[in-house]
């Protein structure tokens, strides 16, 4: 395991990654802040609670509507793999995201 530093909405976080898996901890934590600091410049909401609900529906809504327009097995998939041959189904990747967040922010200990 690493240590990966990312910012998201101006705050810092250091995140554990699998050696090998930093640059795509830091591409999930570059979306997450991009989704974040879009729905917070529109204005409406400004608690960090709610913008991180909002936009981990709007990532997860995304990522199911890609896994179910995505065909379900590629031609070398392996056998009980999905297309993207990790073996993941569009819940299960969903639930490890939402489990990394929830590491994530769970040494920031208040979102307000």
């Amino acid at each position: 395991m690493s240590r990966v530093d990312v910012q998201i909405m101006g705050q810092g976080y250091v995140l554990a990654s699998p050696d090998g898996e930093e640059e795509a901890l830091r591409q999930a934590a570059q979306r997450v802040n991009d989704a974040m600091c879009s729905i917070r410049d529109a204005g409406k909401i400004k608690a960090r609670d709610r913008i991180a609900v909002l936009a981990s529906l709007n990532l997860a809504f995304d990522l199911n509507k890609q896994s179910h327009a995505a065909p379900q097995t590629a031609p070398n998939a392996a056998p009980g793999g999905d297309a993207h041959g990790d073996g993941m189904e569009g819940d299960q990747i969903l639930q490890s995201l939402i489990s990394k967040i929830d590491q994530a922010l769970q040494s920031d200990g208040q979102l307000l």
